[in-house]
């Protein structure tokens, strides 16, 4: 039999179920929850809570349902911190890149990659992160990214095959063989351990033909396609996403109305990583332009070790709603039940009854400090399942 958990004197409690509260956020002021087991089973005001095996005061602080990661690269080995500060030095700098990323993940031991992934989901953890997905993408070799994702798969369910980040370097000369080897030995070695598909479509990576064949040969082998899409450039990305029912397109960085038009009319959920474009000084993603389209906008970290090195999600929502237009509310919603919908989940990103009892306690009286206070560490715990582990 379950222990319930009753957590009450919640300054201001984000449900994301608007049957249960204020507004789109389900907000609930001078509120409560309880947990039985590894679930929700009630949420209200305070004074009407239940009675639990279990009580926590939670001081008139902020609850939120914990962060859903929908996007990062944490299965690798090395830094980049010397492409970082040519970068921001304002040097050119064309060496290394990704392959310096690939070279010390291929010398990598298992235990290695394994203790440096960890590390960066305890981070997270603490941050409030309790859901996350992660890809493959930087051994390029057959038994690299198999090792990855078997690695990733004992922590996480949302595993994504990402064999076509690059082209590797072994293939530099032949990228049509090195597709052939992503759609082919590779993905049947990396599938039985992977939920998800995806590619890079963006010139210098693999273009539209390349990317459809990646992530059609992905889904007879029973993988959901998502897709790294209009970074750099404009592209074919997120038509193709759309067209093939991915679960996301990432980055819609570079979007022509007929884009926007196409993720507003699709289930495709525009997933937006503003760590990219904060570490490349790059053109932000119009979160404005896609809400009032109506198109369902994710926000994840995208953490990885070129691009956007952070696992802070409460940083990503500070910088959306800064920079790309987003109210404290729309930015928090996309970083839970936004991630959420891209992992095309029903049981997390929420605080409702049935949901997973997945929740970060801020040391604040609300949400909206989260942008309000940027770089300060205000998650003060964090349950997941139920299991207090902050």
């Amino acid at each position: 039999m379950s222990t319930t958990t009753l957590i009450t004197n919640i300054g201001s409690l984000v449900t994301n179920d608007p049957a249960a509260g204020d507004g789109p956020l389900g907000l609930i002021e001078g509120a409560a929850l309880v947990l039985d087991g590894d679930t929700v089973a009630w949420t209200g005001r305070s004074a009407d809570a239940p009675t639990a095996d279990e009580v926590h005061d939670a001081g008139g602080r902020a609850v939120i349902p914990g962060f859903v990661d929908s996007h990062s690269h944490l299965v690798f080995a090395g830094d980049r911190t010397a492409e970082f500060n040519a970068r921001m030095s304002g040097r050119a700098y064309s060496a290394g890149g990704i392959r310096t990323t690939v070279a010390a993940t291929r010398a990598a031991t298992d235990d290695e990659l394994e203790a440096n992934l960890t590390r960066y989901l305890d981070e997270a953890l603490r941050q409030g992160t309790t859901t996350f997905e992660t890809k493959s993408g930087y051994g390029l070799t057959t038994r690299d990214e198999e090792r990855a994702l078997r690695i990733a798969a004992r922590h996480t369910d949302e595993v994504t095959y990402l064999g076509a980040h690059v082209v590797s370097p072994d293939f530099a000369d032949d990228p049509a063989a090195y597709v052939a080897l992503v759609t082919g030995e590779m993905l049947d070695a990396c599938a039985p351990h992977a939920r998800w598909v995806d590619v890079f479509c963006e010139k210098g990576a693999f273009d539209g033909d390349q990317a459809r064949a990646v992530l059609t040969a992905g889904m007879a082998k029973g993988l959901t396609p998502r897709v790294h899409a209009n970074q750099l450039t404009y592209g074919p990305g997120v038509q193709l996403a759309v067209e093939l029912d991915a679960a996301s397109a990432d980055h819609c960085t570079h979007l022509t109305d007929a884009d926007v038009d196409a993720l507003a009319s699709g289930n495709t959920v525009a997933t937006l990583l503003p760590g990219a474009e904060f570490s490349t000084r790059a053109q932000w993603p119009d979160a404005r332009r896609l809400i009032d389209a109506g198109v369902t906008v994710a926000l994840s970290t995208d953490c990885n070790p070129g691009s956007s090195f952070t696992s802070s999600v409460p940083f990503c929502i500070a910088l959306a709603v800064r920079d790309m237009g987003m109210t404290p509310d729309e930015a928090l919603w996309s970083a839970t039940a936004g991630g959420a919908a891209a992992l095309r989940r029903t049981d997390i990103g929420r605080l409702a009854p049935g949901a997973r009892a997945d929740l970060a306690v801020l040391d604040a009286p609300s949400h909206v400090h989260l942008a309000y206070r940027p770089g300060v560490p205000l998650v003060s715990a964090v349950w997941r399942r139920g299991a207090q582990l902050v």
